[in-house]
């Protein structure tokens, strides 16, 4: 199998490139190891869509895992056509790639599509509640989400994860590591947004499981099981890393730090098509444990 991954050089993409050829127990393992194409920048540029339609012919990829994306909320809200070009006008032309050379597309998308303003409390979105998005960012992905499902619905899987960290970074966890070894008065974390916090690693795995179901398309959700806000999981990073994260931690609300893009209050997703397929993801503690005693190698 050959698997060229959009966005390779990124965080997600990095770990991809990692536990796809992995061989170690732990998740579900391809007959074996695919040979990994990593299409990124300078050389692959999503927005080309002659230039990138021709790299993508040259190399046939049996599947396309697209990563590539604009995804800093507040720059996406200053930069809207920059994010539309992106995320939307960028998968077009990717999902028109994977179809001229017949590849399988699982893309990557976000929580973002949704309102974020749920009905009640506690609330998981599932992949078929309409999502309306509050952001450019949650637009313009949401725009690449409607591309795929027009341009090649059959075989392609459309992916949502939300809160994302992994190896390396950048991410909230990395941020708050850093902060929490400082001196200095308590950390102020925002306590008013809920959502499922995953790793790279466990998105990595459900990929690896999906491609084990070559029948399977459509919108999957694929975060980590429950959850819970930012101040939560800094109060758990704090608790992993000991005395490693001196620093104390205090909650606050969303209206304390106004950002340009509005947050979600509530982002959590639902994993229905997973469950149904006998495939169940970590609790988002389990993987943060795993992520933070490798990451940074402290035992847990």
């Amino acid at each position: 199998m050959k698997i060229l991954i959009t966005g390779g050089k990124g965080m997600l993409g990095r770990t991809l490139l990692r536990e796809l050829c992995s061989t170690t127990e732990g998740g579900p393992l391809l007959c074996e190891p695919p040979e990994i194409v990593v299409a990124d920048l300078p050389e692959w540029d999503i927005t080309d869509d002659a230039g990138f339609a021709s790299a993508v012919q040259a190399v046939r990829p049996d599947v396309i895992i697209h990563c590539a994306a604009m995804t800093k909320v507040d720059d996406c809200e200053t930069k809207r056509e920059l994010a539309f070009k992106l995320n939307e006008e960028g998968t077009r032309n990717v999902a028109l790639a994977a179809k001229m050379c017949g590849a399988r597309l699982i893309a990557i998308s976000t929580d973002y599509v949704f309102s974020g303003e749920p009905p009640k409390e506690p609330w998981a979105w599932s992949e078929t509640d309409i999502p309306r998005p509050r952001t450019v960012y949650g637009a313009s992905k949401f725009a690449g989400e409607q591309m795929i499902q027009m341009l090649y619905p059959d075989n392609s899987v459309i992916l949502r994860i939300a809160w994302l960290y992994g190896s390396g970074g950048p991410s909230f966890l990395h941020t708050m590591a850093k902060l929490g070894a400082q001196e200095g008065a308590p950390l102020k974390v925002v306590d008013d947004q809920r959502g499922n916090p995953t790793s790279t690693k466990v998105v990595a795995d459900a990929i690896r499981f999906l491609l084990t179901k070559p029948d399977v398309s459509g919108i999957v959700h694929g975060t980590c099981e429950d959850q819970c806000t930012w101040y939560d999981l800094t109060v758990e990073l704090k608790r992993l890393l000991g005395d490693r994260f001196p620093r104390e931690v205090t909650p606050c609300t969303t209206d304390e730090y106004p950002r340009p893009a509005p947050r979600p209050k509530n982002s959590a997703l639902k994993k229905s098509v997973l469950n149904l397929l006998g495939y169940r993801t970590p609790n988002w503690k389990t993987a943060l444990a795993d992520f933070v005693a490798e990451e940074f190698a402290v035992r847990t």
